[in-house]
């Protein structure tokens, strides 16, 4: 027998014998990581079971997400909160989130400005368009084209299209009544959206309510700022937060799906924290902890919070959620079959 101190362990010694130290290895080693072949025949349900049963690195994060999902979705007396930023919202992952609230996945979503703005311009019809990285800003600028990533925006498909909306907006709506909150406009605004992708308009169609705490950092916000003096527009964001503090006080127990970080992802967990916490959590993010952002923080440190009940599931997925959310999402789906079979 030797104590290797590098490694930390007892070599030669038979540990399964010794006290708490067998029970530990017994604890830990458990299920054995299993390979297995991409299939001609395989369907999507399969493969969420094979990255399930692969389980390094992410797949098995993508696997424990989608088992929270479907246990979150069939959940009854549960606030379901739907978190994400607007960056998503120029990609096809549009479509998904609109289908999510349609399907029942949210009965408060919690977003920026961002998400407004981009769902305004493309469900009033303005493309945007594939592009690359690599593009020089500068010529885009000089030919008035907007990049997101790898997504071209033409100038005149995005802050002209989404001015020319808002004020329509603004003028309808301050003749009924000055004071609105902003999940009120935003709900108006979905009823004059007629796109089957649009989140506004979906929330508008099942009644969810779409809080957006930042939602004078962007063009939409811009807008309402520009526009008041001549409407006579009286935002009221203190009836929204009134409104979401009495959706999660009222509620038995509370899950949330939180798309990336910043303030959407802040405020969701800051409102759970007065009701000890969320019972469901799934954060999906490409950003790290070790520079103490709120972006990067992980699930155990919201539990320190107050913000994630201890007994709480929760996960991290770490990855672009244009490829992991939808991973998610069949993947409840499937096992939300399953359980029905």
């Amino acid at each position: 027998m030797y104590l290797d101190l590098n490694r930390g362990g007892l070599h030669g010694m038979d540990v399964e014998n010794i006290p708490f130290i067998g029970d530990a290895r017994k604890e830990l080693l458990k299920e054995v990581v299993e390979d297995y072949y991409v299939r001609d025949d395989m369907n999507i349900c399969e493969l969420i079971e094979a990255l399930g049963k692969s389980h390094g690195f992410m797949a098995g994060h993508v696997y424990r997400a989608a088992r929270i999902m479907a246990d979150m979705w069939m959940e009854d007396d549960i606030l379901k909160i739907l978190s994400f930023t607007g960056n998503i919202v120029s990609t096809g992952l549009r479509g998904l989130l609109a289908q999510l609230i349609l399907e029942g996945f949210a009965d408060a979503i919690i977003t920026t400005c961002g998400t407004i703005d981009h769902d305004i311009a493309r469900g009033t019809g303005h493309k945007y368009y594939k592009g690359d990285w690599n593009i020089d800003d500068a010529m885009l600028r000089m030919i008035e084209v907007h990049r997101l990533g790898n997504i071209l925006i033409p100038m005149e498909n995005y802050g002209l299209a989404i001015e020319k909306f808002t004020r329509r907006l603004l003028e309808e709506l301050t003749r009924e009544k000055k004071d609105w909150s902003p999940s009120e406009l935003l709900y108006e605004a979905g009823k004059r959206i007629n796109d089957p992708y649009s989140i506004l308009r979906a929330a508008a169609q099942k009644k969810i309510p779409v809080f957006s705490p930042g939602i004078l950092d962007g063009s939409f916000g811009t807008q309402l700022v520009f526009n008041s003096p001549f409407t006579g527009l009286k935002l009221d964001m203190i009836r929204d937060e009134k409104k979401l503090m009495d959706m999660v006080f009222s509620a038995k127990k509370l899950g949330a799906l939180i798309i990336g970080g910043g303030i959407s992802k802040h405020h969701t967990i800051w409102w759970a924290q007065f009701k000890d916490g969320l019972d469901y959590a799934i954060y999906v993010t490409t950003a790290v902890e070790y520079d103490g952002s709120l972006s990067g923080a992980q699930p155990r440190e919201a539990i320190s919070w107050n913000k994630i009940k201890t007994s709480g599931k929760q996960v991290v997925v770490y990855g672009d959620a244009t490829v992991m959310l939808p991973l998610i999402v069949v993947g409840a789906k499937c096992f939300m079959k399953g359980s029905r079979a």
